[in-house]
């Protein structure tokens, strides 16, 4: 597994599987999209003081600047609830 570079790390998680750890500590799943999207919420993260990363689902692929490629957002175990609060229950309650 490589190391991590500018809030991109390598690697396969599976989803639906355990927390694991990169160099943020314990980090889960949160959302998958195309890059424009997942640079986006990492911004918007960010903001919000949660120190989100992306992975790409396909390490393979090679980095050509394809917005569209699917990327996955990861965050901090522990700011996980707080991060969904923050990003889906507003959306939830629209609905």
């Amino acid at each position: 597994m490589g190391e991590p570079v500018e809030g991109v790390f390598s690697g396969a998680i599976r989803l639906g599987a355990a927390p694991r750890r990169c160099h943020l500590g314990w980090v889960r799943h949160f959302f998958t999209g195309q890059v424009i999207k997942t640079e986006l919420l990492v911004e918007w993260l960010g903001k919000h003081e949660i120190a989100a990363v992306q992975q790409w689902v396909d390490p393979t692929l090679p980095d050509d600047g394809d917005l569209s490629r699917e990327a996955r957002v990861m965050v901090p175990e522990a700011d996980y609830d707080r991060a969904y609060r923050l990003f889906y229950a507003e959306r939830e309650d629209e609905i």
